[in-house]
């Protein structure tokens, strides 16, 4: 924490946002004139609130913090959604370049505090981390003295853009907080969020060769905020000017009642973590295994929901664990594949890598299929031993691979989805959709593979079917349907269902040419969560990016019934096949069992 001098009770700040630079971009060139212009200027500190890429790449990050090294004034960076959601390091680069990914330090009587906000390492909503809000509590507690008034900043706004903005809001409400400021929208807006001002920054590319940044002078002892747009080469003109508010209110305390959806289901939640869950959920026959945002795998017994083991890791976790029948193999964004012992959580081997994982892997018949940076490989488990490697990939791997017969099938993020033989990793055949962006790869997809094809959705919100023998083309729907990353299929693989983003669950027929089936509307509104669909015992679940569960019956093709099971992402479903019962985790730190659901069917 770092304490500046102000002179005349005016706090000066300006501010960078949304600057998305890539090397050789104009926005590169506009950056730099940007930085000194402010070197220039009058002002106590200078803060970058997010997106200072697009891709989040090493390059690019590296690239803009030459540039904003250049400032001669204190320099305080938050990361933004495009250096969350496609980061190459799996988030790590950015603290390692700007040491954290949050701040504060005071000017005068101002607090000024800010964190990162996601979304991390898949497309969601942003998100808060469990950990850094019981920063935000504390920090705030130690800090803010009578007199003292609070800054917060973010990429995203106090609105429904956060999952968790009423926890964010309700931590907020205890002290003096006079303006939330963020990016993210590319355009100027003053709101009110619970009594909380709440400011919207411009990017500095508006369109049109209109490029600039953002001034803010606080005045403490008037109460007062000027907000400046600030065009390079003009001078500053005022966007809003508007006065402290000084009611300050204190969270209201609500209770959550849960009711059961059907007679004959029970939901629970097994496990309430102290941090964020960005991993779906292993199962063996006692436990119940998953990663968390404060690099901790955890072990817990699924009757009990009782920690049996934890095992620390260096860097926040996104991949599943890997289940075999001794060990766990556990890929780490800090760049390792841990052979973890299941009984007692102890190491046994690890693999030391080129770059992180943060794909979930397979292990069939002692196997592991497992995704990495730029490699796709396969582990014999009780050996530790590799098998084969393929080397070809140009970005990461993120979703489990199929497994099935001599094929394996994956997507990664550079614009490819392949098929490799099973028993030597060798290429038999890759497809794209025509397009270079890597954003638009069918990369955190789980495909659905049947005997003649495979079938996917990616963020271009197209539907398609190639040959499973050498990768033709054989159909894509025409974005009639606004698709993404959420797939699943029936049980005999006949039907694709896909979540839209509109909130609804479509089915096609996964034939040899595209057949429209049915669609339901799932009540979850605007939706975007890579959620794989699951059907079991006749039928279908669905998940939101705010932790709604959704029902489907695969006969009646009707919405059985929906349920909150929280207020942040839904990262997948997981089918215990010992007993029927399913899991499912959500980013906010939670796991939740839908126990024998329908359970008028046995589970083999």
């Amino acid at each position: 924490m770092v304490a500046l001098a102000v002179q005349g009770g005016v706090v000066r700040l300006a501010i960078l946002s949304d600057v998305h630079v890539t090397p050789g971009n104009a926005n590169e060139g506009k950056l730099r004139e940007a930085v000194a212009e402010i070197n220039a200027a009058d002002v106590d500190a200078v803060m970058m609130t997010g997106d200072l890429t697009n891709e989040g790449s090493d390059v690019q990050l590296r690239n803009v913090k030459g540039i904003l090294d250049g400032i001669t004034h204190p320099l305080y960076v938050i990361p933004g959604n495009h250096e969350n959601n496609w980061s190459q390091s799996a988030c790590k680069t950015f603290n390692d370049l700007w040491g954290s990914d949050r701040f504060v330090f005071t000017v005068d009587n101002l607090v000024v505090i800010g964190m990162n906000c996601g979304p991390f390492m898949k497309m969601g909503d942003g998100h808060i981390k469990q950990e850094d809000l019981l920063w935000l509590d504390s920090t705030l507690t130690a800090m803010v003295k009578p007199g003292m008034q609070v800054l917060s900043v973010n990429h995203y706004p106090i609105l429904d853009d956060l999952d968790n903005y009423r926890a964010y809001v309700d931590i907020l409400k205890k002290y003096p907080v006079i303006t939330h400021q963020c990016g993210h929208y590319h355009r100027w807006r003053l709101y009110e969020t619970d009594g909380i001002n709440g400011l919207m920054v411009r990017a500095l590319d508006m369109g049109n060769g209109n490029y600039g940044y953002t001034l803010m002078n606080i005045d403490l002892d008037r109460h007062w905020i000027y907000v400046y747009n600030k065009v390079i080469g003009k001078d500053p003109e005022v966007m809003f000017s508007y006065r402290i508010n000084q009611d300050y209110y204190s969270p209201q305390l609500t209770e959550e009642h849960y009711s059961l959806p059907k007679e004959d289901i029970v939901i629970e939640r097994v496990v309430a973590d102290n941090a964020s869950i960005f991993t779906r959920v292993g199962i063996d026959a006692k436990n119940l295994y998953f990663g968390n945002s404060l690099g901790y795998c955890k072990a817990v017994d699924k009757k009990t929901g009782k920690l049996r083991w934890q095992y620390k890791t260096g860097a926040m976790l996104f991949s599943r664990p890997a289940v075999g029948d001794k060990y766990i193999v556990l890929p780490t964004s800090d760049k390792r594949l841990v052979w973890i012992d299941k009984q007692t959580g102890k190491v046994k081997w690890q693999y030391e890598a080129d770059g992180p994982y943060v794909a979930d892997g397979v292990v069939k018949d002692g196997i592991l299929y497992q995704g990495g940076f730029k490699t796709f490989q396969a582990w014999d488990v009780k050996r530790h031993r590799l098998l084969w490697h393929y080397d070809s990939i140009n970005n990461y791997c993120q979703a489990a691979p199929v497994v099935d017969g001599n094929d394996v099938i994956f997507g990664a993020w550079d614009t490819y989805l392949r098929c490799l033989d099973r028993r030597t990793g060798a290429l038999r055949w890759q497809w794209n959709n025509g397009k270079t962006a890597n954003l638009y790869s069918p990369g955190n997809v789980v495909p659905v593979v049947t005997p003649e094809r495979v079938v996917i959705v990616a963020p271009d919100r197209v539907t398609t079917a190639v040959d499973r023998k050498n990768g033709a083309e054989i159909w894509r729907e025409k974005n009639e349907n606004k698709v993404r990353e959420s797939l699943g299929c029936s049980a005999d693989g006949e039907v694709a269902y896909s979540k839209t983003m509109d909130g609804e669950l479509v089915a096609m027929s996964t034939g040899e040419r595209y057949q429209f089936l049915w669609k339901v509307d799932l009540g979850f509104g605007y939706e975007h969560a890579p959620c794989i669909v699951l059907e079991h015992n006749g039928y279908i679940y669905c998940g939101s990016r705010r932790g709604m569960l959704a029902v489907v019956n695969a006969s009646t093709h009707q919405l059985e019934f929906t349920y909150r099971l929280g207020t942040s992402e839904v990262n997948g479903f997981e089918l215990d096949p010992a007993t029927g019962d399913i899991y499912c985790s959500l980013i906010e730190g939670t796991i939740w069992r839908i126990s024998n659901p329908y359970a008028t069917i046995s589970c083999d």
